[in-house]
């Protein structure tokens, strides 16, 4: 771990110059004093790294030095294979090993590419944190320790001990047999099996996570794509799910999608809007999302849905009713 950091370091002044304690501590995510520590054990190693004092003072190394310091490791490459979402690299624990990566991945190209590459990387913006009106889009955490476990065990072939929170049930141990590992809308889950039966669970409700040593039970190959459809239609067919018929605002469109679990049938209707039929989670899902559309959208059914979000609608005009 720690080679991999100084690596990085060296990577990080090589590429961007001059930098402050400060700044490779947040790069390297690490405490300063452990910066201050990996640049004495460089200068040790003969690394020519020096520091300047002053308010625009830092760390750098001395000009024209280079070496071959390229080689990926496991988790980079496997980083770079997932690179396509930066925020699926985040979800399955790999966040540090994409960012080492891509320096290491920058410092091998010839210097002619490697300056362009730079300035092209500056203007491109992949998945940020905020979308225009400024609403956070938020990934589920999942502690590095816990992910990398995961990872292990799912790579290796090997069964896995896990803690994991159901929704409204404490925390329970149980021994699966991973297959695999999806990601959808920064939210991660771990495909399994337990007992022989096809399980689903949550990245982020997993509270600890151990490797066994014993051989998982489970097939060589893997289609994953296909055993997520199939696990989908057995969610979606199941359980208290919602099935509601909508008009839509088509600029709202996207909206209503965003936060429904399937659109099951979708047309144009007679009046501009859209009819679609969609379903949720619960009856908690379903009235929460589509009140966050307000008029944009029309529950046509079922009924029941009809009726709760007229009545919150009409507690909420009768509160500014009155005068504050």
């Amino acid at each position: 771990m720690r080679a991999d950091r100084l690596v990085s370091l060296v990577l990080l002044l090589r590429q961007r110059g001059r930098l402050s304690a400060t700044a490779l501590a947040r790069e390297l995510e690490v405490s300063t004093r452990t910066v201050l520590r990996d640049v004495e054990a460089l200068a040790a190693a003969g690394v020519p790294v020096y520091a300047e004092r002053g308010r625009h003072g830092g760390f750098a190394l001395l000009p024209g030095f280079r070496t071959e310091l390229t080689g990926l490791n496991h988790d980079e490459a496997l980083a770079l294979l997932v690179a396509g979402s930066r925020r699926g690299a985040q979800v399955f624990g790999l966040g540090s090993a994409l960012a080492s990566a891509m320096l290491k991945v920058i410092d091998a190209l010839p210097e002619s590419q490697r300056d362009t590459a730079a300035g092209v990387a500056e203007r491109l913006l992949i998945d940020p944190e905020a979308d225009l009106l400024s609403r956070r889009l938020v990934a589920e955490e999942v502690p590095d320790p816990i992910a990398a476990e995961v990872r292990r065990a799912v790579f290796a072939g090997r069964k896995l001990r896990i803690r994991y929170a159901a929704v409204g049930q404490a925390p329970k141990w149980r021994t699966v047999d991973p297959i695999g590992l999806v990601t959808v809308r920064d939210q991660g889950y771990l495909l399994a099996t337990r007992s022989g039966a096809d399980r689903t669970y949550r990245l982020s409700r997993i509270v600890a996570a151990e490797e066994l040593a014993e051989p998982a039970q489970r097939p060589d190959r893997v289609d994953l794509d296909r055993a997520w459809q199939e696990r989908s239609a057995r969610f979606r067919a199941g359980g208290d799910l919602v099935t509601t018929l909508v008009l839509v605002d088509p600029a709202r469109r996207d909206d209503l999608v965003g936060t429904a679990l399937a659109v099951l049938a979708e047309e144009a209707d007679a009046d501009g809007r859209l009819r679609l039929e969609v379903t949720f989670q619960d009856s908690r899902h379903a009235e929460w999302a589509l009140w966050q559309l307000a008029t944009h959208a029309e529950v046509l059914s079922p009924q029941w849905l009809r009726t709760a979000l007229g009545d919150r609608a009409a507690a909420v005009a009768a509160r500014y009713e009155a005068p504050s």
